[in-house]
């Protein structure tokens, strides 16, 4: 099921990402940098591990995993978390710990779109990319 989800993808719209990212305390300049940014992500696969790039002009970020094992992140606005993705129901659900605090990362096929949902507390971000390649 996870080969669905390799490719590029490349970000089509964003809806409350500036709030979500409030919530991760990201910082007013790092929030206005990445508002601007149209990021792409690549997913590929080695083996059983899953590999999810993340890349723009300003930063980019890898992560490797294998499904349902804790690794350590260290996320674009450099938070080292505990993160955990497992495949449910046919999504890609990441979650990242730090420091008594929980964000989850759904990621989904909708239409040929890969949807991005990030939820912290009450505040739900919707990314949505379009493949690429």
């Amino acid at each position: 099921m996870v080969e669905a989800f390799l490719g590029v993808w490349s970000l089509h719209a964003s809806e409350h990402f500036d709030e979500y990212m409030k919530h991760l305390e990201v910082t007013m300049l790092q929030r206005n940098v990445a508002k601007g940014l149209k990021p792409n992500t690549i997913i590929s696969k080695e083996g059983d591990t899953i590999i999810l790039e993340t890349s723009s002009t300003f930063k980019n970020t890898k992560i490797q995993f294998k499904l349902g094992e804790e690794f350590d992140e260290t996320t674009a606005d450099n938070r080292k978390t505990k993160t955990t993705v497992i495949l449910e129901n046919g999504k890609l659900v990441q979650t990242q710990r730090w420091d008594g605090k929980e964000t989850t990362l759904v990621r989904e096929l909708k239409d040929g779109d890969l949807i991005l949902t990030c939820t912290m507390g009450d505040v739900v971000c919707t990314r949505t990319y379009r493949k690429s390649k």
